[in-house]
């Protein structure tokens, strides 16, 4: 098993396009590192200089105490899955799965022992004599990773394997593919541009943009503790609003203002030395779905908060119901209890819950306060 360090790695191609830029970043044994993204964040491209499939412009990769910048991608001890599963077409399952070790010239029973523990482990062992045209999606999925474990690789390297999935088959792969990181307790470095295949799965995320590492942590934390507007934007479903206001001090309290509404924020916001200079400034005020409220307890509650709106559209989704709603030219989307009767057309108060309000810096876009 290997640990990965990223010291400054640069990758630039030809005609001065940057594709990654100083990532910094250290990955402990066994860790499941979720590299997320949208398209042409770089995070693919990082994905591909572990595995060697991409030259390191400038700094250093280590897998465990090794330098790996000029070693091959055969002496990596690492093993790839790719998005297409990359199978080939005239070699069964059980060929497919070994055609690495033969290779490498692993003595027969070798080859066996590790084909059919890869094969139990994965519920494939039924399927060994097929070719992959025998086989539906998500069993050419299992069989590519297959074809990784049996090389007992130090770093497992995954590159949006469930993309060609559908959403049922994607969820219950997500699981499988949790259970197969417990079970051979090596290091998963996984790329996605899907924000939910990153919360479920990840020990820590990497919130990519531009080439440029935005933030590290917990699933949890980015949630709770985003830094800046496009992290809090990306993780989260549905994304986060965001609403553009003033901040105004009445006495010792501090308000929101917009669309002619007042928000008095709560005291330990209020009293953030981190505000101080932004009072009379205009501000961007982040809140998740899930902390608007349409229920009377909530109005009671959070009376403080409670502004008029217009329901535009409803969407009921089993044990919730997505609001999308109006406030002046502010858009927002709340996610409510399906007990709630708010419906289109309806005109209704809704409640924010300013404990759980973010504050950002409407230029910088920076998190003033959390």
């Amino acid at each position: 098993m290997a640990s990965l360090s990223f010291k400054h790695l640069y990758k630039k191609y030809p005609g001065g396009v940057t594709a990654v830029s100083d990532f910094n970043l250290e990955v402990k044994d066994k860790e499941f590192l979720v590299l997320v993204g949208p398209s042409g964040c770089g995070k693919t491209t990082t994905l591909r200089m572990i595995a060697g499939l991409e030259e390191i412009t400038e700094g250093e990769l280590f897998i465990g105490d090794q330098l790996v910048n000029d070693v091959a991608p055969k002496d990596r001890k690492i093993a790839m899955v790719f998005q297409n599963y990359a199978l080939y077409p005239h070699m069964s399952v059980f060929e497919n799965m070994s055609f690495g070790l033969k290779l490498n010239k692993t003595p027969k029973e070798e080859i066996k022992r590790r084909v059919e523990e890869a094969a139990r482990i994965l519920d494939i062992t039924h399927l060994l004599d097929r070719k992959p045209k025998a086989l539906s999606g998500g069993q050419k999925q299992r069989v590519a990773l297959g074809r990784a474990i049996v090389r007992n690789p130090k770093v497992f390297l995954l590159d949006e394997p469930l993309s060609n999935l559908d959403a049922k088959l994607r969820a219950a792969m997500r699981t499988e593919l949790t259970k197969l990181h417990q079970r051979v307790g090596t290091t998963f470095v996984y790329v996605t541009h899907d924000q939910v295949e990153a919360m479920t799965m990840a020990t820590r995320i990497v919130v990519m943009k531009d080439g440029l590492i935005q933030q590290v942590d917990t699933p949890q934390n980015l949630y709770d503790y985003p830094c800046n507007i496009f992290v809090a934007g990306f993780i989260g479903t549905p994304q986060m609003n965001f609403i553009t206001g003033k901040l105004e001090k009445k006495g010792e309290d501090v308000y929101f203002n917009f669309e002619n509404n007042a928000i008095k924020l709560p005291a330990e916001k209020a009293n953030n030395p981190a505000l101080k200079d932004y009072i009379g400034q205009e501000v961007v005020m982040g809140i998740r779905p899930e902390c608007i409220h349409d229920e009377p307890v909530h109005i009671a509650t959070f009376a403080d908060s409670v502004v008029d709106t217009y329901v535009e559209v409803t969407e009921l989704m089993g044990a919730e119901i997505y609001l999308y709603i109006t406030i002046g030219e502010t858009n927002l989307i709340a996610r409510v209890s399906a007990r709630s009767t708010s419906r289109a057309g309806d005109s209704i108060k809704v409640a924010f819950d300013t404990s759980r309000v973010h504050l950002f810096d409407k230029d910088t876009e920076r998190c003033i306060v959390h």
